[in-house]
């Protein structure tokens, strides 16, 4: 009798799997990876055309040992890794690790661990797709040539133990842009008028909102502006000139891609990307559902693409069908590209079977399973149902000679949002506006002048950076979350109320990167080499052309950057601070949070203190030094040498000078002085007299 091994990659799909097929059938794990390029060198060979050299990953020599003699006793050996290049690769590596040249095997994949998708992958089995391979050799040779070649060069200018990768420096590259915009940003004083009024015969009254006059939208910039209008219209006739109703339809959300996944459970369950990855592999691998046996519950959990199979289209139209009637099953085709290259490999991420409801797999997952579970059975369920439908209201009111406002909408059909809650709208409707039309008599009862200050770009979360890394190309929905965690625990970035803040190395790494290697920051060539890796896994291109193409340029800039470090190599500076327990004058060092004081003689004297940096002005509120402080967690911020006396706290930097209008500090904005004081507005101009 025919002996046939499955080899996976996870232990846990092994038990999954296992019980979908018979007693002929032996099913192992790999662990991951078992081969891979040396830890200890480049392991690439850049004078024999980039030949990379594989080695035995360390511990995984038991594991291969063990393969192999399951490998001896099968007639047949299936290699069921990932189905991505990354799988690819694995299945790749095991072919050459457990010898399988002169053995019977193929190559099988399936997008979910299902029985039936099992059984149908056992029956249509294919070879390693070596295109599939290339593209992830092709990116394994890049980042280490970027990662090996450049982290020495950090070692030197900034602190050991450094790194730099090709995507990740885009990454922390796209977080300090976003820092220096908002350390850059000027507010604009802005009014919004909202006048409220009295309709004749109703009770409630309604509040129209200032939109301009009959040749467009104005805005408000002062208060001026704000009191030229308030005397036209204190006294004016408010009369309704148009008032229109129609409805207006809300369309369901795509299923879930890796990218809207990492989104939505970070703003709808506070998860982070590492933890929504690690959770929802547990749901693709498989769980064991009381009354139903072991199977996975989702699909593929990397994918850009919101395909959906004509099976599970069928499917999910039956069972809405069913739980909520015709009216919600919507018939058009409603998938769209993604934007930008998508691999159109998978499908989107949806339940392998519609029918099991988040309230009956409930008793078999943990919490957080539960959680992520439902969010994606709801999402799905979601985006096969009709949009749906509010009842509008739009009225323009006339008042001397500019436009006033109404607007309303009242929920009529819920489509979609029966399941997809999170989405619903503030229902704005009341009978008032309902009622409105041109015959309504209107009477002025209040004018509610408001003065805005227009806000700087939000910190980014790590939901908003993969949305920004998705949109730029930075990275696949596989590099997404380790990039991030990447970043997080080389402490380049921060995390504080899950807004992410560059640190002080972060900021130094940054700035290294851009002035000696711009190439690799630049956004649109990480995004153009993304799409090269593309054309390596359709077949288009041979993956070596790109290191042949990337690497000459990448080594003058090397040379470069060699000869230019070593002249401004960073010595340890010297303070006039004396070692307390040696007598030695202490110097200033980096270490995980930033910069600190060391004793010079270490290993002897292995005295540290914390480094006090004065930032070069008096304190506005005490006249004491200000000082450059991190918080717990490595965030800079100017606070009073004085603290806990003196209260004086600022996450920008402070001016040398107080706000002539009102006497507030200022701080520093690019080439301005800005009043602390929002309600104050004042700008000026540095080394200058004009002021805003």
């Amino acid at each position: 009798m025919a002996k046939y091994l499955v080899i996976v990659e996870s232990p846990a799909k092994v038990k999954t799997i296992k019980k979908f097929l018979g007693k002929n059938y032996e099913v192992a794990a790999s662990n991951g990876h078992v081969r891979d390029l040396p830890k200890s060198q480049l392991g690439v060979d850049t004078d024999n055309d980039f030949e990379p050299r594989y080695i035995t990953i360390r511990g995984k020599g038991s594991v291969l040992a063990d393969l192999r003699k399951k490998v001896k006793k099968a007639d047949k050996v299936f290699l069921a890794t990932d189905p991505d290049r990354e799988g690819e690769a694995i299945s790749w590596h095991l072919y050459y690790a457990l010898g399988l040249e002169d053995k019977e095997f193929s190559r099988i994949s399936f997008n979910e661990i299902t029985k039936n998708a099992v059984k149908e992958a056992i029956k249509n089995p294919g070879k390693v797709d070596m295109n599939l391979v290339d593209a992830q050799q092709a990116r394994r040779v890049l980042d280490r040539l970027v990662g090996y070649k450049i982290s020495p060069l950090l070692w030197v200018k900034v602190k050991r133990g450094l790194s730099a990768g090709r995507v990740q420096s885009a990454a922390l590259d796209l977080v300090c842009e976003r820092e220096a915009q908002i350390d850059a940003f000027i507010p604009e004083e802005y009014w919004t008028l909202d006048a409220i009024l009295d309709v004749e015969g109703e009770k409630k009254p309604v509040t129209a909102k200032f939109y301009g006059d009959s040749d467009g939208k104005i805005k408000i910039p002062n208060k001026e502006e704000m009191d030229k209008i308030i005397a036209a219209v204190k006294d004016a006739d408010f009369t309704i000139i148009e008032a229109k109703k129609g409805t207006r339809k809300k369309n369901p959300p795509q299923p879930f891609t890796t990218s809207t996944m990492q989104q939505a459970a970070s703003s709808q369950l506070n998860f982070t990307t590492q933890k929504t990855m690690r959770i929802a592999q547990q749901l693709y691998e498989g769980i064991s559902i009381k009354g139903r046996g072991n199977a996975g519950l989702i699909t593929y959990l990397r994918t850009d693409s919101v395909r959906i199979s004509d099976e599970a289209k069928a499917s999910a139209k039956d069972y809405i069908s069913g739980e909520y009637g015709d009216d919600y099953v919507n018939l058009s085709d409603m998938d769209k590209a993604g934007k930008g290259k998508i691999q159109d490999a998978h499908e989107a991420i949806r339940p392998t079977d519609i029918t099991l409801t988040p309230a009956l797999a409930k008793d078999s997952l943990t919490r957080d399973q539960f959680r992520l579970y439902g969010l994606i059975w709801r999402r799905y369920v979601a985006s096969r149902m009709t949009p749906a439908i509010y009842d509008t209201v739009s009225v323009k009111i006339k008042a001397a000679d500019y436009i006033f406002t109404v607007s309303a909408s009242n929920l009529s059909f819920d489509g979609y949002f029966c399941v997809y809650k999170e989405d619903v709208e503030k229902n704005t409707s009341n009978v008032t506006v309902r009622s409105l039309d041109k015959d309504s008599v209107l009477k002025l009862d209040e004018l509610s002048p408001v003065q805005h200050f227009t806000e700087p770009p939000d910190h980014y979360t790590e939901a908003t950076l993969v949305r920004a890394m998705e949109e730029r190309g930075i990275g696949r929905p596989s590099t997404y979350a380790p990039t991030i965690t990447t970043l997080l625990s080389r402490r380049y970035i921060l995390k504080e109320e899950k807004k992410l803040f560059v640190t002080e190395i972060g900021e130094a790494v940054d700035g290294i990167m851009k002035e000696s290697f711009p190439e690799i920051v630049n956004l649109n060539f990480t995004a153009d080499m993304e799409t090269r890796l593309d054309e390596v896994e359709q077949g288009n291109m041979e993956w070596k052309q790109i290191m042949r193409d990337f690497y000459p340029d990448f080594e003058k800039e090397l040379e470069v950057a060699e000869k230019e470090l070593e002249k401004i190599e960073i010595k340890d500076e010297e303070t006039d601070v004396v070692c307390d327990k040696c007598g030695r004058n202490m110097v200033i060092k980096y270490g995980p949070h930033g910069k600190f004081m060391a004793c010079p003689g270490f290993p002897e004297c292995k005295n540290t203190k914390p480094y006090l940096e004065k930032a070069g002005m008096p304190c506005p509120l005490c006249g004491k030094d200000v000082l450059i402080k991190k918080t717990r967690k490595g965030r800079r911020y100017y606070g009073c040498e004085d603290n806990p006396d003196c209260e004086f706290m600022s996450w920008q930097k402070p001016a040398p000078e107080l706000c002539p209008r009102c006497g507030s500090f200022m701080t520093e904005r690019g080439r301005k002085y800005l009043c602390s004081n929002k309600q104050c507005g004042f700008v000026k101009k540095i080394d200058e007299n004009t002021e805003n």
